[in-house]
């Protein structure tokens, strides 16, 4: 499908790699072509609401710079990869896949589903090799968190988190391939092969931001990471097991599942607001997880718009309080994250959506030949630097390998 749609300038697929993560509503699906589309810079955010039409798809994405629409803040760095602060677009084509059955919502269905069977496979034909640089030395990443550790003995903020970029300069690549290999070497739940004409994310994301069905609406931010022992079973385990009993990821993780309540409870009935499971572990091709699930019922009459500005950015990416870590973030992170940790989804045709949340992810700009990747790991005061610069190249290992090749 992806070959196929390489004739489009803009395409969104959204693949769960076939895990069943509660809630779980779509397998697969490709949405490309364009009949409207809704930008930032021409529209505005409240715009999104009369864009969405019920009976109609609706794919797209939120940049985390869409903050600067919602909070007072600014931030003022480049952003290389230039993904608009918010798109949506209205496909000509949806395909969804559902096990071994795709359905094909467009014109000449038939005459699509042959040009897709006659495509070949993406192969990796040559190594790339590419000079991968961080904007942050190790010691200067180590530097500002201990400063950031100081805004949090000083009352200023309980937890943020931080992140940093790696960059290739003046490189081609095949992102279609690449993507494929990502998915062979890490695949996850909330996988997207995103193109907005020049540029492209190849997002590997094992996170789930926000999704709503019907009046229900659910959050399940990740807070902790261990890394995994695919050569030994009880290891493995006992990784997992280190995780769940871990103190300092249970005091991120409950701090961050206490913002999207309070985020939720906006625009959630009264009383409604729960959490569904609490320090749940989940196992990732790289990583166990630490995943709690929140979830409310939506008060009557409750736009998108209103839903974005109530929880985004979403508090697994920024911190506590958000606000506040906004600004810090602002100051200490050295680049612009762009759509990195915003989010990208669908709308379906009842005005129900799922969105990820942009991690594990490559971003190339192909006019000019720019990649980043970026990581980032939550603050405490218990934090070590040492192990968060760890975490952070321990997130990015799949994607180091993928562009190494």
């Amino acid at each position: 499908m992806l070959h196929w749609a390489q004739q489009f300038n803009i395409l969104c697929f959204l693949d769960n790699q076939q895990y069943n993560i509660a809630p779980h509503y779509e397998e697969c699906l490709l949405a490309v072509g364009t009949k409207r589309t809704c930008i930032a810079g021409k529209n505005s955010l409240q715009d999104l609401d009369s864009f969405i039409q019920k009976g109609s798809w609706h794919f797209g994405h939120l940049s985390y710079e869409l903050k600067n629409h919602i909070y007072p803040n600014t931030s003022i760095k480049e952003d290389k990869i230039c993904f608009p602060h918010f798109f949506f677009f209205e496909p000509e084509i949806v395909i969804q896949i559902i096990e071994n059955e795709a359905c094909i919502d467009g014109e000449n269905a038939t005459d699509i589903y042959k040009a897709i069977v006659l495509q070949d496979v993406f192969e990796v034909k040559e190594p790339l090799n590419l000079e991968l640089h961080s904007r942050l030395t190790k010691e200067e990443y180590i530097s500002t968190i201990k400063k950031l550790q100081k805004h949090i003995l000083l009352g200023d903020c309980y937890e943020i988190n931080f992140c940093q970029e790696f960059f290739a300069e003046d490189v081609s690549i095949d992102v279609f391939s690449i993507y494929q290999k990502l998915m062979q070497i890490s695949p996850n739940p909330f996988s997207a092969f995103y193109k907005l004409n020049d540029q492209y994310l190849l997002c590997a994301s094992p996170e789930r931001f926000l999704v709503k069905k019907g009046n229900k609406i659910t959050a399940q931010p990740i807070k902790g990471t261990n890394a995994r022992n695919a050569e030994n079973a009880a290891a493995d385990e006992a990784l997992k097991n280190a995780l769940f009993s871990s103190g300092k990821d249970r005091a991120e993780n409950v701090m961050i599942v206490d913002l999207m309540r309070n985020d939720l409870s906006k625009i959630c009935r009264e009383g409604t607001v729960t959490v569904e499971e609490l320090f749940g572990v989940y196992a990732f091709p790289q990583v166990h997880q630490m995943i709690s699930t929140i979830s409310g019922e939506l008060r009557s009459n409750i736009s998108f718009a209103e839903i974005i500005r109530a929880v985004f950015p979403m508090g697994s990416m920024t911190g506590a309080p958000k606000q506040k870590v906004m600004e810090l973030i602002d100051y200490y992170e050295p680049s612009a994250r762009g759509i990195f940790s915003g989010s990208v989804g669908y709308i379906d045709t009842k005005g129900d959506f799922d969105f990820n949340v942009v991690i594990r992810s490559i971003m190339y700009h192909a006019g000019s030949k720019y990649l980043s990747y970026q990581a980032g790991s939550g603050i405490t005061h218990y934090s070590d630097p040492d192990l968060e610069w760890e975490e952070c190249n321990l997130k990015v290992a799949a994607i180091k390998k993928v562009l190494a090749l």
